[in-house]
Order: structure tokens, then C-alpha cells, then sequence
């Protein structure tokens, strides 16, 4: 099963740069993307189309704000919009899918990095999202949540951490908080299962020079649920074209 995300900073700006003429060419059996930043009226026109493709958006009530959508190659059973707390599901954040005994999440976490008032945003939804994710790991279903977690975890997953540590994206609360994810609460990050070397970011600054010189940081994740843990087979992070200021990330697994 191939699972693909990108943020794609802008659905419409995204596919006049030909995410969606790579993406068809891709094989994936789902694809989430983040930050739509459009209603789904407004597509018209733009080349969104994945054909033998099921699509499913969920929207910011803002326009032009943050959103959430799935392609998916099966028609899902139940299609979830938001995961209960109107805060963050009127900003489109969470789209969940689910196949039988797997469901697949598009996942947008927000940004502190504007100022203190949206990291007190992402602060609650951190402490929002854990008890629903534990919710998650007692469910019946395995889990795959794709997406722009807005959080890089360890040193290696940033290329200037020294300079970042008191920057939103790498406080130490936020780094704390998926060592509980991927410690006692037991999900799994795929990428670093198949993939354990340095320099492997998903995510360029617009400014200076950072996707010239590879200064990166690594916030788009996949991560499984426990049962799930081992059956990543591959990992990629495609960078020979530039669709949105993150690169989407590849997975297959074996299930």
C-alpha cells in the first residue's frame, strides 16, 4: 500500500506547479494533502482531478486558511471530519478515511510561529489531540496519520537545532510531547523505521537560500499506530520538482 502527503501550501498554487501530473503518476493507494487553503467551490477550473481517484475535502471556515483532503483509490466506509473539538474543526485540520480494519488521517497541526497567540493555539491542540489519539490506539482500527505535524523531534531532524531550540517547531515542550507519542503512547514514526539518516527534511524556509543549501527541517510525518509498527517497507522524499515550500513524502507498506 503507497501512502503519499504534502502540504502543498495552496491546493490551487500547488497544482499550477504539477503536483497533481506527478501525482498521477505515482500509484498511490491515498494521498493527503494539508493546507488547501480553498473551498472546494472554488477548484473549478484547476487541476485537482485524480481520475479512478475518491475525494474528500474538508475546509477552514476562514477562506483561504489551513484545510485538509484525501484521494483515495477505495471508496472509504466512513469518511470523519474533524476529531471533536470545534476550535481546530472549524479550521479543517483532521480528515479521517476508513478502509475495513485500517483508517488514514490527513493531519494539519498548527503553527506557532506567527507569535505567542498561535503557539497558545497549538499548545491546546497538543493537549487536545493526545487523549484523542490514545482514543485512536484502543480502537479495533490500525491508524496511519499522515501530515504537517509542524513539529521537528530530534536534532537530526532540523539542520540549525542549536539556533531553533526556543523556536516554535522545536521547543522542548513540543519535542516532549511526541517523545509521549512515540514512547509510552506507542505510535511509530514510519519514515525513521525505514530511514535513519541526517539531512532528510521535508520542509524549507522561503527565506535566504534554505532549499539551495538542504537547511531544512523534517515536519511532515507518517506515523502508525502500534499495530502497525514494521510494516514500512520504503521511504522517499521527493525533491527533483518543487510544488509547495514542502516536499511530499513517499511510503509503502506491507500489510
Amino acid at each position: 500500500m503507497r501512502v503519499i502527503t504534502l502540504n502543498a501550501n495552496g491546493i490551487r498554487s500547488a497544482a499550477s506547479k504539477g503536483a497533481f501530473v506527478w501525482l498521477r503518476q505515482q500509484s498511490a493507494d491515498v494521498i493527503c494533502l494539508q493546507e488547501t487553503k480553498a473551498q472546494e467551490h472554488q477548484l473549478a477550473g484547476h487541476d485537482v482531478d485524480l481520475e479512478g481517484y475518491y475525494r474528500y475535502f474538508f475546509d477552514a471556515e476562514r477562506p483561504g486558511y489551513s484545510g485538509v483532503a484525501l484521494y483515495c483509490r477505495t471508496k472509504p466506509d466512513e469518511v470523519i471530519r474533524g476529531f471533536g473539538v470545534p476550535e481546530f474543526d472549524r479550521e479543517g485540520r483532521y480528515l479521517e478515511a476508513r478502509f475495513g480494519q485500517l483508517a488514514v488521517v490527513s493531519l494539519y497541526l498548527p503553527s506557532g510561529s506567527s507569535g505567542p497567540e498561535r503557539q497558545a493555539s497549538k499548545f491546546r491542540f497538543l493537549d487536545a489531540f493526545m487523549p484523542h489519539l490514545q482514543q485512536l490506539k484502543r480502537r479495533k482500527q490500525d491508524y496511519i496519520l499522515c501530515g504537517d505535524w509542524n513539529i521537528a523531534h530530534r536534532e537530526i531532524d532540523l539542520r540549525n537545532w542549536k539556533s531553533n531550540q526556543k523556536n516554535s517547531g522545536f521547543l522542548p515542550e513540543e519535542r516532549a510531547w511526541l517523545d509521549e507519542l512515540f514512547g509510552s503512547t506507542g505510535f511509530v514514526d514510519a519514515f525513521r523505521e525505514v530511514n535513519d539518516q541526517p539531512h532528510e527534511y521535508t520542509w524549507w524556509s522561503n527565506r535566504g537560500q534554505a532549499w539551495a543549501k538542504n537547511v531544512g527541517w523534517r515536519i511532515d510525518y507518517q506515523i502508525v499506530s502500534p499495530r502497525l509498527a514494521g510494516t514500512a517497507k520504503s521511504a522517499s522524499i521527493y525533491k527533483a520538482e518543487r510544488f509547495s515550500d514542502h516536499a511530499p513524502l513517499t511510503l509503502d507498506y506491507q500489510l
